[in-house]
């Protein structure tokens, strides 16, 4: 009697371990993922989510949703995803605004943006820019400069939020050009950018191919470029840095996390495609358009990538003297 219960119980043992171990060994994906794009729909970090996601889609069989989960600065959407579950169905695309500029301008920051987070792989960096409305009387960088000290107080700017990565060179900006300029924070540069056209603001930082359609329509000018070499689009706008020496760039990334834990093998998978998506040809094209250059990397680099950004940051908020708002 003993000798069949045992041989039942090593059955059921067996057979349980069978099914666990084909629920573990199921293929992924084996259903639709989701991508959170922490900022609005038409914004830089929302097109290119959906360029590669459609391209991911291909390779993976399975649909690639985006969703917009807006606000503070995207840490509503960075929090969706620290607390989703750990298989490979919701990733995060996004920029330094949640994983490094947020964790020195959010005073009660609801996650750690190195423990609660796998790293997959940045995707892009991209060209940015100072655009003025054109009922600011200047046209160049440097008659901003000397215009904005003869006014103190009487420009202002506008930005992708508070804690983004362009309220921070905002804040740069005017610590290393010595003026005096208000922040005004919009929920994107998409609102901000309208904003300088129209008049209610006196300029606008954020991407140049957000720029470029006001540019071309006469509503804005372009009079500077934050990354360290100019936008050869426009060859002859210089840098910031070459007007005002002082100012140091903020990071540009835009990149993939997971939630902590991310399995081994998904992030490897999940790298491996997005890496592909970004060098399939149209991808190329559309970025280059863009003035966007892909960046993709492996998780570990990745990683570095952000801890490197968190000391630069902390060294240069602490530099300026930037206080939390």
């Amino acid at each position: 009697m003993m000798s069949r219960f045992l041989t039942f119980l090593i059955f059921a043992l067996s057979a349980a371990g069978f099914v666990e171990s084909r629920a573990w060994a199921q293929p992924y994906p084996s259903k639709p993922l989701k991508i959170v794009a922490p900022f609005p729909p038409g914004s830089t970090i929302d097109l290119s989510a959906r360029l590669i996601g459609a391209k991911m889609s291909e390779k993976l069989g399975q649909p690639v949703i985006v969703e917009n989960r807006v606000g503070a600065g995207g840490v509503i959407g960075a929090t969706l995803v620290a607390r989703a579950a750990a298989d490979g169905y919701t990733l995060l695309f996004t920029t330094p605004s949640t994983h490094v500029i947020a964790f020195f301008f959010s005073k009660n920051l609801p996650y750690d943006p190195i423990k609660d987070f796998t790293p997959i792989t940045a995707a892009m960096d991209s060209f940015q820019g100072l655009a003025v409305g054109t009922a600011v009387p200047v046209g160049s960088l440097q008659e901003l400069v000397e215009y904005a000290k003869s006014n103190p107080g009487k420009l202002t700017y506008g930005s992708a939020g508070m804690g983004t990565e362009f309220h921070l060179a905002g804040e740069l900006f005017k610590k290393a050009a010595g003026v005096d300029i208000l922040h005004v924070p919009y929920k994107s540069a998409a609102q901000a950018l309208p904003g300088t056209a129209a008049g209610q603001i006196s300029m606008t930082f954020s991407t140049v191919s957000s720029q470029l359609p006001f540019m071309r329509s006469g509503k804005v000018r372009i009079v500077g470029i934050l990354n360290t070499n100019r936008y050869p689009g426009l060859p002859d706008v210089p840098t910031i840095a070459e007007i005002v020496p002082a100012f140091d760039k903020p990071p540009a990334w835009q990149g993939f996390f997971g939630p902590a834990e991310l399995p081994r093998p998904i992030v490897l998978r999940l790298n491996a495609e997005i890496k592909a998506a970004l060098g399939t040809p149209d991808v190329r094209r559309t970025l280059d358009g863009n003035g966007q250059r892909a960046i993709a990397n492996s998780p570990e680099e990745f990683s570095a990538m952000i801890k490197k950004g968190l000391e630069a940051t902390g060294h240069a908020v602490k530099a300026a003297g930037i206080k939390v708002e």
